[in-house]
């Protein structure tokens, strides 16, 4: 990704990837708890807008949906602009600006998620090998540990590995390492916990 490939986009891909980032800034917990009546992710909990804190909240079921919800808006603003057809770098940022869009929401003051649902998404859409690459991680680390945060960081951290040493062009590495970083910026204070042997899970600190 140079200067000159971000100069070349079109109005069409500025737009793809304007729209990823608006639609990545729609919450779906906080959306869904104000539809169902729940509590507020943001006053409750780890006051984290995201599925693990609903769970904690609401229940599985509130859980699962709000878990879909946030795939899915890293999901279709990728596959739509894939579809469509744009080049390497507009997908590449249009997945980019999905993710941040979910951790700096425009519509909720900047304050979001952490972002692993929605980049989970972006990488199912954009390059899906990846992504199921980084599902298989957190799904077998997580039943092993039962700690979603351990599972989530050590997939994304083992992800920028596994395309480094596959066929995907440097642009790739770039932002799933970028992406990397930033879960773990949103999960530092869940590694300060772990660090001094709190994993968050209630069920274990009895």
């Amino acid at each position: 990704m140079n200067i000159t490939e971000l100069t070349s986009l079109s109005y069409i891909e500025l737009l793809f990837i304007v729209s990823g980032y608006l639609l990545g800034s729609i919450s779906s917990a906080i959306i869904i708890s104000r539809l169902m009546g729940l509590p507020d992710p943001r006053q409750g909990g780890s006051k984290n807008p995201g599925a693990t804190n609903m769970l904690r909240l609401s229940g599985k079921k509130v859980a699962v949906v709000t878990l879909l919800g946030d795939v899915l808006k890293g999901v279709i603003p990728v596959l739509a602009a894939k579809i469509y057809g744009v080049s390497d770098v507009a997908l590449i940022l249009t997945a980019l600006c999905a993710f941040l869009g979910h951790l700096y929401p425009l519509f909720f003051h900047f304050k979001g998620g952490k972002g692993v649902a929605t980049a989970l998404g972006v990488l199912l859409a954009a390059y899906w090998p990846i992504g199921l690459f980084t599902c298989i991680v957190w799904i077998t680390i997580y039943f092993f540990m039962r700690v979603s945060s351990v599972a989530a960081l050590t997939a994304f951290l083992l992800t920028p590995a596994f395309v480094l040493f596959t066929h995907y062009p440097r642009s790739v590495v770039i932002v799933t390492a970028i992406m990397t970083l930033f879960i773990f910026w949103r999960h530092r204070s869940n590694i300060v916990n772990l660090i001094h042997g709190d994993d968050g899970n209630p069920h274990h600190n009895k």
